[in-house]
């Protein structure tokens, strides 16, 4: 079993969460339906226009590292009072934010996401960032830590319009006032 992120109405109705309606996301077909669409990203815009949901387990490790936390698509970094484990609207504002700005920074590198290529994305970031040397030394120790994780660099190969199609999604639910809901 792996980890779906579903879009909810926000706030809870007393103590659940209500899925959003599939047709919120109808558009998402169109996507899916173009022929010149890579097969994952078909596949991915097709799914959320017939459930409103995500497949997120495949993106976790990428997502963590670009927006620099752990469990960002399992919705961990709630407060441990909320026992619910709920991606709020702002929350899907700034992980589409995070994933638009690596969309753009990584088109220079291609269509394809690898290892190597979010690496050079992230570096070329933070170059201009404050405080670069720290958050490259925090870049290379992540890097490096997945090395180990996976016994020599992670295997990623996503369509970019993948990770575009992801950040549609939860832009979505920031704009339309919806949550996500991570479920596993």
């Amino acid at each position: 079993m792996g980890l779906d992120n579903v879009a909810v109405q926000w706030p809870a109705t007393g103590r659940f969460y209500d899925p959003v309606a599939p047709a919120e996301f109808v558009d998402f077909a169109d996507l899916a339906e173009q022929p010149s669409t890579a097969a994952p990203t078909a596949a991915l815009a097709g799914h959320i226009a017939r459930t409103g949901t995500v497949r997120a387990t495949a993106y976790t490790e990428v997502v963590d590292l670009l927006l620099g936390l752990k469990g960002v698509l399992y919705a961990t970094e709630a407060a441990e009072e909320d026992e619910d484990p709920v991606i709020d609207p702002d929350g899907c504002a700034w992980i589409a934010g995070g994933l638009e700005k690596f969309v753009a920074g990584h088109a220079p590198h291609g269509d394809t996401v690898t290892f190597d290529s979010v690496a050079a994305v992230l570096r070329a970031a933070l170059t201009d960032s404050r405080l670069p040397e720290q958050q490259l030394r925090w870049l290379e120790q992540r890097l490096e830590a997945l090395r180990e994780e996976t016994d020599g660099d992670p295997q990623w190969s996503f369509p970019l319009s993948e990770f575009g199609v992801l950040a549609q999604f939860y832009r979505r639910c920031a704009d339309r006032g919806f949550a996500v809901y991570a479920e596993s």
